[in-house]
């Protein structure tokens, strides 16, 4: 994306910018940026913001260290709002929550567990049961999964629902690791579930 697709002349020089996380898609933050606040933002890969309260530009997390890295940037059908798909550093809220809007939420924490088993996978991380695990190969993550199946059906003829919310939670843990394993991420998945639900 370019400048000269954002219309900073609707709002005064200013254009909302709505800070999104990429991995569980949570909206973290609403601020504005100039048009130097966007070029920086796209120079810099760190958003930085036109603070209205401050007069001036603002990083984010310039002070705090928890900086908001970019990794997609998009503009609205009439390209006077923009949205960020940012990885955050840390907190997002001066309060120290994760985003102004109150806490984290739970809705769309896969994506970051997927995010997290990519990291101890790629990193090679050796006290890691997921990297461990990911190394013993195929065989033994589908058997894995598996096993985590059947403890599910088990748990699921019983009458205890924290049990098995647990085994489910097991069984997607390592299905996210097959997948990893095969080479298929989770949003490919969604993209499978979708086309059906269109037909």
């Amino acid at each position: 994306m370019n400048m000269e697709q954002i219309d900073f002349t609707k709002g005064n020089g200013l254009v909302p910018v709505v800070i999104q996380d990429n991995n569980t898609l949570q909206v973290l933050m609403v601020g504005y940026m100039n048009e130097e606040a966007f070029e920086k933002t796209l120079a810099e890969k760190k958003v930085t913001f036109f603070s209205r309260s401050k007069n001036r530009l603002w990083t984010k997390g310039e002070t705090s260290g928890n900086f908001l890295y970019t990794e997609e940037i998009l503009s609205d059908c009439d390209n006077d709002s923009i949205l960020i798909k940012v990885n955050p550093a840390g907190p997002v809220c001066h309060t120290g929550s994760t985003a102004c809007f109150g806490d984290e939420t739970s809705k769309g924490f896969i994506y970051e567990l997927e995010h997290v088993i990519d990291q101890r996978i790629e990193n090679n991380i050796d006290e890691s049961y997921t990297n461990k695990l990911y190394i013993k190969g195929i065989n033994k993550v589908a058997q894995k999964v598996g096993e985590e199946a059947v403890e599910l059906i088990i748990e699921a003829k019983d009458n205890n629902i924290e049990l098995f919310r647990n085994e489910a939670a097991d069984l997607l843990y390592h299905l996210l690791i097959l997948l990893k394993t095969k080479g298929v991420n989770l949003q490919s998945i969604e993209e499978v579930l979708k086309k059906r639900h269109k037909k």
